[in-house]
C-alpha cells in the first residue's frame, strides 16, 4: 500500500481554493460530476479514446462569465488510449498539478488493476483505498471474509457442485466480456454440468474459471442495493446515512422474464440460458419496518471495516442485498466505494437523502458536500487515503 506520508505530502501541494474533483469516466462518473457541480467544484474526467463522447461532448460543461455552469457537468477531460494509463507518472502528475481529489469507482480498479491503485497511484483519493481489494472474490480477505468477521448474513456457500441440492447461482467472469458476468443458475449437479458445458461451447465462460467460481444458494426475493454514506467529519448526527436504494436491470435476464412461459420454452439453446450483465438501474424504497435492519447491517459493516481495514469506511458504500419471504436480509455483494446504480438519482436525489438533508441529495452531491466541508474546515486529510 502506498505510504500515507506520500499522499499527505502531495496533498500539501494543493491550493484548497482550486480543488477539482476527478473520476475515471465510466461507471458512476456522471453522478460524481453532477454532485461536484452542485457544490461549486470544477470537474475532471479521465477518459478513454472511443468511450468519451458522453463526457467530452454530450455532458461537457459550459460556464458563464460568473463561473457558474449553464449547461453540462464535465469541465475538463484527460484523454488516454486506455484507462490503465491513469496510473502512469505522467497522468498522475497532471492530476496533482490540477489539485484533483480523485473518486474511485469500480471501473478504476477493474481497468487499472488493484495493485496499481494500491501501490502506484499517488493522487489523494476520497474514500478507503485499502478496502477496494476486498471486491475481488476469492482473495484472502475479500468481502465474504469481512461479512463473516462482522457476523453479517450472506447466502449459504456451496463448496462443491456435487453438493447442489437447491437453486444455486454460480458466479464467475464472462469469457469474452472480461469485466462482466458469466453467471448461471443450477438446481442440481446434473443441471450444473449441462449448463456449464453449453456456456463453454457458446464462448460465454471458460472451463478453467469454474474451479474458481463462487457458488451460493440463490435467495428468492427482491433485490435492494442499499446506498449508504459514512462521514468521518460528522460530529452531531449519525455518521451513517442511508441515501437511497436502487435495483438492477440485467441482460438478457430481464428480457427473458418478460416472455410468457410458452415463448421461454421455445427459445433455442443459445437463448435459453440468460446472462446477468448489468445494463441499468432503477430507484426503490423499502417498507419502513425494514429500515432498522438495514441500518444494523451498515453499523456492523462499518465496525468491521474499522477493525480490519483501518481507518475504515470513508464516504459512499453499497450493501447489495436480497430479502427472502421471511423478510430477512442476505448480502450478496459489497461495494466499498460509490455504487454502480447511483446515476439513477442524479439531480433529483435519493428519497432518503433528500429527506435527511432537506434538499436534493444524490450520492455524488453528498460526496461533494463532504469534500466541501473538509476544504472549508481544513480537514481534507481525514477523508483521503
Amino acid at each position: 500500500m502506498i505510504d500515507r506520508d506520500t499522499i499527505i505530502a502531495n496533498l500539501q501541494r494543493y491550493d484548497p481554493k482550486k480543488i477539482k474533483i476527478g473520476v475515471l469516466a465510466s461507471h458512476s462518473a456522471l453522478d460524481v460530476c453532477d454532485g461536484a457541480v452542485e457544490e461549486g467544484f470544477h470537474t475532471l474526467a479521465v477518459c478513454q479514446e472511443g468511450r468519451d463522447s458522453a463526457y467530452t461532448k454530450y455532458f461537457k460543461a459550459f460556464r458563464g462569465t460568473d463561473g457558474k455552469v449553464r449547461r453540462g457537468i464535465v469541465d475538463e477531460a484527460i484523454m488516454l488510449n486506455k484507462f490503465k494509463e491513469a496510473t502512469t507518472p505522467k497522468v498522475m502528475e497532471r492530476l496533482l498539478k490540477e489539485n484533483v481529489l480523485f473518486v474511485p469507482n469500480r471501473s478504476f480498479t477493474s481497468y487499472c488493476g488493484i495493485d496499481a491503485v494500491e501501490n502506484d497511484f499517488n493522487v489523494p483519493m476520497v474514500g478507503s483505498r485499502n478496502l477496494l481489494r476486498c471486491e475481488d472474490r476469492g482473495g484472502e480477505k475479500d468481502y465474504y471474509w469481512l461479512l463473516d468477521q462482522a457476523g453479517m448474513p450472506s447466502p449459504r456457500k456451496v463448496k462443491d457442485p456435487r453438493d447442489i441440492s437447491a437453486l444455486t447461482i454460480v458466479k464467475l467472469h464472462h469469457k469474452q466480456k472480461k469485466l462482466e458476468r458469466g453467471f448461471f443458475t443450477a438446481s442440481s449437479f446434473k443441471e450444473y454440468q449441462e449448463k456449464s458445458q453449453k456456456l463453454i461451447s457458446q464462448g460465454v465462460i471458460e472451463e478453467g474459471s469454474l474451479s474458481e467460481a463462487r457458488m451460493e444458494e440463490y435467495i428468492i426475493g427482491p433485490v435492494f442495493n442499499l446506498d449508504f454514506f459514512c462521514s468521518p467529519l460528522e460530529e452531531k448526527g449519525s455518521r451513517i446515512e442511508l441515501l437511497g436504494i436502487d435495483w438492477r436491470f440485467e441482460s438478457s435476464l430481464d428480457g427473458f422474464v418478460r416472455l410468457p412461459a410458452e415463448q421461454q420454452l421455445a427459445l433455442n439453446d443459445a437463448q435459453r440460458i440468460p446472462e446477468y450483465t448489468v445494463c441499468g438501474h432503477n430507484s426503490s424504497t423499502m417498507r419502513e419496518s425494514l429500515l432498522d435492519g438495514a441500518f444494523e447491517l451498515a453499523e456492523k459493516f462499518i465496525k468491521a471495516a474499522e477493525k480490519h481495514f483501518s481507518p475504515g469506511m470513508i464516504g459512499p458504500f453499497c450493501l447489495q442485498t436480497c430479502v427472502d419471504k421471511d423478510l430477512h436480509f442476505f448480502i450478496y455483494d459489497v461495494a466499498p466505494r460509490i455504487g454502480g446504480g447511483t446515476n439513477v438519482h442524479m439531480s433529483v436525489g435519493h428519497p432518503y437523502g433528500n429527506s435527511l438533508w432537506r434538499r436534493s441529495m444524490s450520492t455524488g452531491r453528498r460526496l461533494a458536500m463532504e469534500i466541501r466541508r473538509a476544504v472549508d474546515e481544513g480537514r481534507i486529510p481525514e477523508i483521503v487515503t
